[in-house]
């Protein structure tokens, strides 16, 4: 009888598909950026306007839009390299995964606060609905545009961050690579 080989992998216990904590990390990252450098970018463009003009000048929400869209990149590139880091997938279709989660979780935290801030503004009464002016529609039609693309870009971002922060993942030494749990049996008879 010939003496035969057999593999016994020892197989790692299986975990969960996405890491909520490094998810709601990367969330609280973009939340914190976005906040405190949309409020610096509200600070520079408001100290700009000349409050004797009856409108605000265009220039000024082409400014705005420029700079919530730059914002948008940076903060959703830094939350997804966080969310990549924490979550320690093992390849880059996890990272993808991760980040359009923590993405999506992003912006429904972004509208719930903006919302809650707005209704907070107008002390809970919100908008008119029977105001219609030009000049409002073009604000909001700049607005879906900037928004659009402040959107689409972030997506790409959060998920292009979240594979990055993978490359600067180390395997973790508790759990040792596959070559290591190959072992080699001989039957007894």
């Amino acid at each position: 009888m010939a003496d035969t080989a057999y593999q016994n992998l020892n197989v790692a216990p299986l975990r969960a598909t996405i890491s909520w904590a490094a998810v709601w990390a990367g969330v609280f990252t973009f939340v914190a950026i976005w906040s405190v450098f949309g409020t610096l970018g509200m600070a520079i463009f408001a100290s700009a306007a000349n409050p004797n003009a009856p409108q605000p000048i265009s220039g000024m929400n082409v400014g705005m839009g420029i700079w919530a869209i730059v914002l948008t990149i940076i903060a959703m590139w830094v939350a997804g390299r966080v969310t990549g880091h924490l979550a320690g997938a093992s390849n880059r279709t996890e990272g993808l995964t991760h980040g359009l989660v923590m993405f999506g979780l992003s912006v429904v935290a972004t509208l719930i606060i903006t919302s809650l801030g707005g209704m907070t503004l107008s002390g809970g009464a919100g908008v008119n609905g029977s105001v219609h002016s030009s000049y409002i529609l073009s604000v909001f039609a700049d607005l879906g545009w900037i928004g659009f693309l402040s959107l689409f870009l972030g997506w790409l971002a959060a998920m292009g961050g979240a594979t990055t922060g993978l490359s600067s993942l180390k395997q973790h030494p508790a759990q040792p690579n596959d070559a290591e749990n190959l072992r080699h049996i001989r039957p007894a008879a």
